[in-house]
């Protein structure tokens, strides 16, 4: 049971940085648009980063929010489906100690949470590949993608995120198409605007690539097909 629960848990981080890596576009780095999914590994056909997204970092999200729970109610098992079962020893550890040192007063009580929480977050971050860079604030605004999925996990929908990640991908895809499109007809003897056509027919195949590995879980294999060329 904790193996699937633990199996589950991933899938959901995995699903919520892909969502937050479709909102953003691979050229500019804006929001709406503005990722490099090259610079990200995508073009290869990887998403060695994909655990370095999301809120399980923030002291309103899910890892510190189960945390609370544990030391509140004494059970360490809230927080034990976030790391591997290899970690398991060091978290136990933590989290006795931290409930021993909560009893010194309230200062104490403040230092040894916040020392679990840190401990916590960054066994489970490490799990997922990720780097930790320490704790950060409540409130951190999270794009649409990320709040939109804890939503739909509350309510039992998943409508509202599959409807805001059609939209997104739609004007990408659109954007990027047209960006090619317009500039594919040049005089093969103008080098200047046969370079503009490939600046955004690169850009164009990367995008499209990306979002297929990303959405059919297909990530690293198209090395092992010879006849699939990819272009960079």
């Amino acid at each position: 049971m904790r193996s699937l629960q633990v199996r589950n848990v991933r899938l959901t981080i995995m699903l919520l940085a892909v969502a937050a890596l479709i909102l953003v576009d691979p050229i500019s780095g804006s929001e709406g648009g503005g990722f490099d999914f090259d610079a990200l590994g995508f073009g290869a056909g990887s998403l060695v980063l994909l655990g370095a997204f999301g809120h399980c970092d923030t002291l309103d999200g899910p890892v510190v929010g189960l945390a609370r729970k544990a030391l509140e109610t004494g059970n360490v098992n809230f927080v034990l489906p976030w790391v591997r079962a290899e970690d398991e020893a060091e978290i136990r550890h933590a989290f006795e100690h931290a409930l021993a040192v909560r009893k010194l007063g309230a200062e104490a009580r403040q230092l040894a949470d916040t020392h679990f929480f840190e401990t916590l977050v960054r066994i489970h971050r490490a799990s997922e590949g990720a780097p930790y860079s320490g704790l950060k604030p409540a409130g951190l605004d999270l794009g649409p993608a990320v709040p939109a999925a804890d939503k739909a996990l509350e309510n039992g929908s998943v409508e509202g995120v599959t409807k805001l990640l059609t939209e997104a991908v739609r004007e990408g895809v659109h954007r990027h198409f047209h960006a090619a499109y317009r500039r594919r007809k040049f005089d093969a003897n103008d080098v200047a605007a046969g370079r503009d056509y490939v600046a955004a027919y690169v850009p164009y195949i990367h995008y499209v690539e990306g979002l297929w590995d990303a959405a059919t879980g297909t990530q690293g294999q198209h090395a092992e097909h010879p006849g699939h060329h990819h272009v960079h």
